[in-house]
């Protein structure tokens, strides 16, 4: 009988909730089971190819942190070469879970490097309580009060990383878009499909939204113009072609190359790009399937709300689908992930000798007009290795895609190549 009642109450509310509730402690007190959960996110653990190590470091004045994820850019010095003059150069890091997604990009080195604008709230900080305040009660125009203001001006703003209320509605509990960003992005994405003035919140369906409520954020994005307007590139489609394409047609530069002279783009963290390329997607699977599984305690099934890798958890997260042993899905997902390294390190070895090749070029007096051709490969070839580089699966979420914009990539940077080499020829 207790487990019956357990299962028709599903929580107490012990404190009332609305839309100004933002501190995820309060939420705990109705919630005390998934509280639980996310606040283990601050957990530090690898697999194979991804996750994080806790690296001890000294805190200081300007940066408190006594525990950070091991450096990308020692693991892999080519990096540095791909991203020179770029902010990503000088510090760039494993990344760690939601608890710690605010303070590391509040301390990163980069902000040292480029003053950033407010706009990196948007996918740092739980932004929805601050943007409706900047915009009295209008989230739309609080999004863009905040995208103008400079980083530290934006961070006064914001107590927390992601929380409760990005998700959920405080009333229903039910799953919601808070981010102007995607809310933009997928109606221009639907625009391009034939549905017309899609409302993210009131058209998708309730598995849709396990994937868009995290699709705010792992997503590929750039800033607008000089109001710094964050916009996801989508309204040509979700692939990296459709996305390049779009860039084309609305000119913009991340930087320029301090090596070759190049205008390139960085990519971000296109998860739920890549990941709608693959076969869960197409199977209707979502990331919260995967990454936030359901559970029972007692009576009552819930979300695992400490979201993490889906091979640390493979019973949880595979095994409901895939009637397999544990070791058996955890060396199928890693074979993926090393066939996607693999041709990873071919196509970052192709840029760096395309790379190379330009600096010669450069240095031995070609003007900018016959570089050309050879940057604009280059400025493909880094944004299509960037693309899967910047993802966080190294692949699984579409192995195929994932090797194909590789081997698209290597085709880029040996086209620039052979651009060079017809010049050297003609002279």
């Amino acid at each position: 009988m207790e487990r019956k009642q357990e299962a028709r109450n599903p929580f107490y509310r012990v404190v009332a909730l609305n839309d100004q509730t933002e501190d995820p402690a309060i939420w705990g007190k109705n919630f005390p089971l998934q509280y639980d959960d996310y606040r283990r996110t601050v957990d530090q653990q690898r697999t194979r190819f991804g996750g994080s190590e806790a690296i001890p470091r000294t805190p200081t004045k300007a940066d408190p942190r006594s525990i950070v994820a091991q450096s990308r850019l020692e693991e892999d010095p080519r990096l540095k070469s791909m991203w020179a003059g770029y902010a990503f150069a000088k510090d760039f890091r494993e990344e760690r879970g939601h608890a710690y997604m605010l303070d590391d990009q509040t301390y990163t080195e980069r902000q040292v490097v480029v003053k950033q604008p407010g706009t990196c709230m948007h996918c740092h900080a739980s932004v929805y309580v601050p943007y409706k305040k900047l915009g009295e009660g209008d989230l739309m125009k609080g999004f863009e009060k905040m995208n103008q203001m400079p980083y530290t001006e934006a961070r006064k703003l914001v107590e927390h990383p992601v929380t409760c209320i990005d998700c959920h509605d405080p009333e229903s509990m039910a799953l919601r878009v808070t981010r102007p960003g995607f809310i933009e992005g997928i109606r221009a994405l639907k625009a391009s499909q034939g549905v017309t003035d899609y409302d993210v919140n009131k058209m998708a369906t309730r598995q849709e939204m396990r994937a868009f409520v995290c699709g705010q954020c792992h997503v590929e994005y750039y800033f607008k113009g000089p109001e710094k307007r964050l916009v996801y590139p989508w309204a040509k489609g979700l692939k990296v072609e459709n996305i390049m394409a779009y860039y084309e047609e609305n000119p913009h530069n991340d930087w320029t190359h301090a090596e070759t002279g190049a205008a390139l783009l960085k990519a971000q963290h296109p998860e739920f790009e890549l990941w709608n390329q693959g076969i869960h997607a197409r199977s209707g699977v979502t990331c919260a399937d995967c990454h936030m599984p359901y559970k029972r305690e007692g009576a009552l099934k819930i979300s695992d709300h400490h979201v993490r890798s889906p091979l640390l958890n493979v019973n949880r997260a595979c095994q409901t689908c895939h009637k397999w042993s544990e070791d058996e899905l955890r060396a199928r997902a890693e074979t993926e992930q090393e066939r996607t390294y693999k041709m990873r390190n071919i196509a970052m070895d192709a840029l760096m000798a395309l790379i190379a090749d330009i600096k010669a070029a450069k240095a031995s007096g070609l003007p900018d007009a016959r570089l050309a051709e050879a940057r604009k490969m280059q400025r493909y070839a880094q944004f299509y290795l960037d693309f899967v580089e910047a993802e966080n699966s190294l692949g699984f979420h579409a192995p195929g895609e994932a090797v194909r914009i590789l081997g698209e990539s290597i085709d880029f940077s040996r086209k620039g190549q052979v651009a060079l080499r017809q010049l050297t020829a003609a002279k």
